[in-house]
């Protein structure tokens, strides 16, 4: 954040510079700073370039990504007139140089983005959406009768059953060599033909680091790239194919309660607040236990099924919930950890908050 206050302070103060010249040209600056003559058409051309400047830092600020062509286009003019007014201007070139490498950088990450999304869209187009379709109590006879109640607790009887759903959060994570970072994530779920789609933006030491889960018909990979560009981690295969599998169906236990009438999935009984699941996509099965309270809220979720990628060894892997919100009259989870279950100790990686929420959507948001 601290790195986007000081661009945006860049942008307006560079663009505030150009001003001098239209000031200049009117004559309605009198400075011994500008020597060189400025006619009015040029004066016309240094307030063009001062309003792209602006332009640019309030669509940086509203978080539209045209605030990069309309960078662009205000560096080639504002050199365009340093070139023409001499050593004077030299120093504005210094900011320019510093304005583009943030563009192509940012560009970078834009990119990157730009390839979760079209297959976000891909999907959404393919999903076939019945909002008609309501879950009933009739639909939940054959699971658990824990698992009913949290379905009861969750406020989704009587409501569309979930084809897909939309999950932002914001947080703080850390590896076992790292301390946490900050980091803001999108992800889109679909349950007919599971997908998952996770796009997380982190920040760490000031810089973005951008990551993209992507599992699709069973296949799973992770992609992160700093900026977008320069390539960190990359990992695929079968490790992989079935860790995402395990964070699918921990999502549809979390996020998306009505989802675990799921033929898909095998329940066994192990007491009374206590079930093991077995979900089996495309021949990949994993397996969970799902506690609960006497209320039927589920308080964790434990997997032996998934992989932690800093050492490539399964360790068991928890979600403990610190809490429950009312979201569109649906009580779902709104808080909490990830965890590693190492021999030597429980390591808390992740801290999630959730931000919004969505269910059955027809387009991206």
């Amino acid at each position: 954040m601290i790195f986007k206050i000081i661009f945006l302070a860049v942008l307006i103060i560079h663009g505030g510079i150009h001003l001098l010249g239209f000031l200049k040209a009117f004559d309605l600056l009198k400075t011994d700073e500008i020597k060189k003559l400025i006619s009015k058409p040029l004066g016309i051309l240094w307030l063009f370039v001062t309003v792209l400047f602006f332009t640019t830092a309030i669509l940086l600020i509203f978080k539209n990504n045209l605030w990069l062509i309309s960078g662009f286009i205000s560096i080639i003019f504002s050199q365009i007139l340093i070139f023409s007014f001499g050593s004077e201007a030299k120093y504005g070139t210094l900011a320019n140089i510093i304005i583009l490498i943030v563009i192509v950088l940012s560009y970078g990450i834009y990119r990157f983005e730009k390839n979760y999304i079209n297959d976000v869209k891909g999907l959404i187009e393919k999903n076939k959406i019945d909002n008609s379709d309501i879950l009933t109590v009739k639909d939940i006879q054959h699971i658990p009768v824990i698992v009913q109640k949290y379905l009861k607790y969750c406020n989704v009887i009587g409501k569309p059953k979930v084809k897909n759903f939309r999950v932002v959060f914001k947080g703080q994570m850390r590896s076992r060599e790292r301390g946490f970072f900050d980091f803001i994530s999108e992800q889109y779920n679909f349950i007919d033909d599971p997908a998952r789609l996770f796009f997380m933006k982190g920040e760490m030491y000031g810089f973005t680091v951008p990551g993209y889960h992507k599992y699709i018909n069973a296949t799973a990979s992770m992609d992160i790239r700093l900026f977008g560009f320069f390539p960190l981690i990359k990992i695929e295969g079968e490790v992989m194919d079935k860790a995402e599998t395990v964070t699918l169906f921990n999502d549809m236990c979390l996020f998306a309660p009505s989802t675990l009438i799921d033929n898909r999935i095998q329940w066994e009984v192990l007491n009374d607040t206590t079930v093991n699941a077995k979900f089996t996509n495309k021949g990949i099965s994993i397996s969970a236990d799902l506690y609960f309270d006497k209320n039927g809220r589920l308080t964790n979720f434990i997997s032996n099924d998934r992989t932690d990628v800093s050492d490539m060894k399964q360790y068991p892997f928890l979600t403990p919930i610190n809490d429950y919100a009312n979201i569109n009259d649906v009580n779902v989870v709104c808080n909490g950890f990830a965890i590693w279950r190492y021999p030597d100790r429980d390591f808390i990686y992740g801290n999630f908050n959730l931000k919004e929420i969505n269910y059955n959507l027809i387009h991206i948001k």
